[in-house]
């Protein structure tokens, strides 16, 4: 055994805790399991980052306002960024599962994201007005497509190279590592350290670099050839909704679940009505879900690891409650308080890194092997037309407000917790 292999084993072990032979691994794959559970981490960690860093949410709509974009512009990047991302991969999931070794769809993803990113930074030193917020939107665009192509492969990627009981701990490792930078960055920006436009280029820049050496990286993934032919059409994917109740439950469960991510902003809006500056508010939701991030995302993917279905359902009772602490505070009008919503978002982001480890490592472990890019490519798809259709929540809080908005996110949590309960547990 090389020194390599002697330290790749000794901190596998150590992250792991679990020295028992994996389960749903080949011979092969079990013998290079160590090396690639760490280069999952790492990669993992790298991507996460550069999506903090990106964050179409905030970063990119500070600096497109700051450019003189106009408000439509402005108002395209989350639905690019999301619908972009989920919605093509029902019909990119064939290809890449006729491909003999899937990492060099992941690989080439990230490298392709890397080059977007990179065209926005051009595009926010040498540019402004709409003619910048186009070029943006059009990079963004790219970016969000070739991200498509690694949420498709990755989870068949993972299944092949990491064993079932540890693949929650890999991905939520990534995540914790990756919050670290966020905060910093969050809190730079906060405390005003430095010119915000260099600081803004500057992180898109690292983000840029990330994405490319995660694709370098990566490209080094052990991974068993499998090649198949492509079957069938995009659409025939579909009469997996058919076939397997399970998927139909778990797509039914995740589509509930959004509603931690989508509430975030109707927090920010219930603070600002009470008084609360939206700056402050910002500011406190990026830190707020970076140290969420940091604190839990490891937790959560150990404990997929032992049950995913639990996962899911603990992470949809801990949004409930957090969603309606926040409308009982605006009930007694504390609302407005400086620490009132700062709270609320940290254990509402609680719960979205849950939702987020638990749904990832129910997918990978639920599917057949064989078909675990068609099952991916599925239910992101019909997330992408959910989230979609998010901006009816909008609609809903202009007419009634943001609290009877939130009580509907509530609402929505609780009945995941009961659906997520018909779920089988695959573990």
């Amino acid at each position: 055994m090389s020194d390599t292999t002697s330290y790749e084993e000794t901190l596998f072990e150590a992250l792991t805790e679990d020295t028992d032979s994996p389960g749903g691994l080949s011979d092969t794959a079990q013998s290079h399991e160590a090396g690639n559970f760490l280069r999952h981490a790492a990669s993992l960690s790298m991507t996460k980052l550069a999506d903090g860093l990106l964050s179409p949410k905030l970063v990119l709509s500070w600096l497109l306002s700051t450019l003189g974009a106009s408000n439509f512009l402005v108002g395209l990047l989350v639905p690019i960024r999301e619908a972009g991302a989920l919605l093509p991969q029902l019909f990119t999931a064939p290809r890449i599962h006729a491909m003999g070794r899937r990492k060099w769809a992941w690989a080439g993803g990230s490298v392709v994201q890397g080059l977007a990113c990179a065209g926005i930074v051009v595009a926010g030193l040498t540019m402004e007005g709409n003619a910048a917020g186009i070029a943006i939107c059009v990079a963004l665009t790219v970016l969000a497509l070739a991200r498509s192509v690694c949420s498709v492969s990755y989870k068949d990627i993972l299944g092949k190279t990491v064993g079932k009981t540890r693949r929650g701990s890999a991905t939520g490792l990534a995540a914790s590592v990756a919050s670290i930078g966020v905060i910093v960055f969050a809190l730079m920006l906060v405390l005003d350290l430095g010119a915000r436009m260099t600081l803004v280029i500057g992180a898109l820049t690292l983000a840029a670099a990330l994405w490319l050496i995660a694709g370098a990286l990566f490209a080094t993934l052990r991974e068993e050839p499998t090649p198949r032919a492509a079957e069938g059409t995009p659409w025939g994917q579909l009469t997996l909704l058919r076939e397997d109740r399970q998927l139909v439950l778990f797509i039914v469960t995740r589509g509930l679940l959004t509603a931690t991510a989508l509430a975030p902003p109707y927090l920010v809006l219930l603070g600002a009505q009470a008084g609360q500056g939206s700056f402050d508010q910002l500011g406190a939701l990026v830190l707020a879900s970076s140290v969420a991030s940091f604190l839990s995302s490891y937790v959560w993917g150990r404990m997929a690891d032992r049950s995913s279905r639990d996962v899911l359902r603990r992470s949809g009772g801990l949004g409930a409650i957090a969603l309606a602490g926040a409308i009982l505070l605006d009930m007694q009008g504390l609302a407005g308080a400086w620490w009132a919503m700062p709270v609320v978002l940290f254990v509402l982001m609680i719960a979205y890194h849950g939702v987020r480890q638990g749904r990832s490592t129910y997918l990978v472990d639920m599917a057949p092997k064989d078909q675990r890019p068609a099952y991916t490519a599925v239910s992101n798809t019909v997330i992408g037309v959910v989230l979609m259709g998010s901006g009816l929540f909008g609609a809903l809080a202009s007419i009634w407000g943001a609290g009877s908005t939130l009580a509907l996110f509530a609402v929505m949590c609780l009945l995941a917790v009961v659906v997520a309960g018909k779920l089988e547990d695959v573990e």
